[in-house]
């Protein structure tokens, strides 16, 4: 007989990046720490676009964010072109009962999705929504279970901090070191504490209903956190994510995988391991050799996109082991502040006349001697035969992947879509909602 087909926890949070414990920062998360202390933590994993619904969407589909038609927030307008291409549609015919619970952020109505139960309520705080997903698995049948918990946690706003709770926080990497940022981060941090709590009410349930063992925990989140030259820029201080798999077949062990990786390989991923036919339209490679052990790659580059957040900025990037290739298209008078969300770290920048930076078009990165990215090469004729591959690289990924920027700009929004001026001077809209 077959051995039956593991139980899947899908957990996801807002705007995290990697500014866990478990990543090596001095942000307390038990619980995650634990995942990772019993599963395999990848620590080169890219979300494909560093914006909300359009990283979900690559996610759950397996493919870039503009093959799927999310090219923004569906809150404000965007859609898959064919919500059948989402992975709950190919876990229905291996037998899965597909659970949502929490926030999703792929979907204006979650009906759409093709769950077969939802939980979810608007309240999307970690605390609600595991407490739910808990009550759930403490009554699972015999079938095996898909389910999506997503919370709103690490979104701004941030819980309010005090100087004294700040004195001994470190901003993150891109920012300054002033007062104002390492109040912004300790605001992060206290949001984490409920974030992580969150975690360990879904894995005590898993264990007090017997079902850990033969339950692949999948633990991620959208993209970088919410700071600027974060969220929603293509460096891996935006396209860096956590992700941590926890369950059996090799998913154990306290591992870490330094292998370059991508959120559009994890559907593969679950094909591979499920013994499901791999849909035609995915774009990904199974991590499985690298979890079993026979390789210790499967990429040679990662690529990732942003299209619109609350304003339009496109841009591209591939990223191999060594460099970063990152193309803005169209015309930039500065920073497009709307894709940056208000908080203390913006205030500090605009205070240093951040709006009269101007955006480089092309940037090419050698990560090996520049990890933070802040030397751009592109210009130095010494690395032209690079930055001529990157080039390359990139076109051709584009043209695989049918980009449709290469069409033309400016790449056109849905009907009645809504978003923000790129240019205005003003602070704009920073996107607080986090909708379901």
């Amino acid at each position: 007989m077959p051995a039956p087909r593991p139980n899947i926890v899908y957990l996801h949070s807002h705007d995290t990046g990697r500014y866990i414990q478990p990543y090596g920062y001095d942000i307390p998360a038990p619980n995650m720490q634990r995942l990772a202390a019993e599963g395999v933590l990848f620590r080169h994993a890219h979300c494909a676009a560093p914006t909300c619904s359009p990283s979900r969407a690559a996610l759950l589909t397996g493919q870039a964010a503009h093959s799927s038609g999310m090219n923004g927030l569906c809150h404000r307008g965007w859609r898959l072109d064919d919500y059948r291409q989402h992975l709950v549609h190919a876990l229905h015919p291996a037998g899965y009962h597909t659970v949502l619970a929490g926030l999703q952020h792929v979907a204006p109505d979650p009906a759409l999705l093709g769950f077969d139960e939802d939980l979810s309520t608007q309240h999307k705080a970690a605390r609600e929504v595991a407490s739910r997903a808990a009550a759930f698995l403490d009554s699972v049948s015999e079938e095996p279970f898909f389910i999506d918990i997503g919370f709103r946690e690490n979104h701004r706003a941030f819980p309010q901090t005090d100087a004294a709770e700040a004195r001994y926080v470190r901003p993150p990497d891109p920012l300054p070191d002033t007062e104002a940022t390492r109040r912004d981060m300790a605001g992060y941090r206290a949001m984490v504490h409920d974030h992580d709590a969150g975690v360990g009410v879904v894995l005590d349930a898993l264990d007090a209903n017997g079902l850990t063992d033969n339950t692949l925990v999948i633990q991620t989140t959208d993209h970088g956190i919410a700071f600027p030259l974060m969220k929603c820029n293509l460096t891996d201080h935006g396209t860096g994510v956590l992700l941590i798999m926890r369950g059996p077949h090799a998913f154990s062990g306290g591992r870490v995988l330094d292998s370059l990786v991508s959120q559009i390989d994890l559907f593969p991923t679950l094909c591979d391991l499920l013994e499901i036919p791999p849909p035609g339209w995915l774009q990904g490679r199974s991590m499985m050799p690298l979890i079993r052990g026979e390789t210790d790659e499967i990429n040679e580059a990662v690529f990732a996109e942003v299209n619109y957040h609350a304003a339009y900025e496109p841009q591209r990037s591939v990223r191999t082991r060594r460099h970063k290739y990152i193309h803005r298209y169209g015309e930039y008078a500065g920073v497009t502040l709307p894709n940056v969300d208000n908080g203390l770290s913006k205030t500090c920048l605009l205070e240093h006349d951040w709006t009269d930076r101007q955006p480089e078009v092309e940037q090419l990165y050698d990560l090996a001697f520049d990890p933070h990215e802040a030397r751009n090469l592109a210009a130095e004729p010494a690395m032209a035969p690079v930055l001529a591959q990157m080039r390359e690289r990139l076109g051709r990924w584009m043209r695989e992947t049918d980009d449709p920027i290469l069409d033309g700009l400016p790449l056109p929004p849905p009907p009645g879509a809504r978003f923000n001026e790129p240019h205005q001077k003003s602070p704009g809209d920073p996107v607080t909602e986090t909708p379901g």
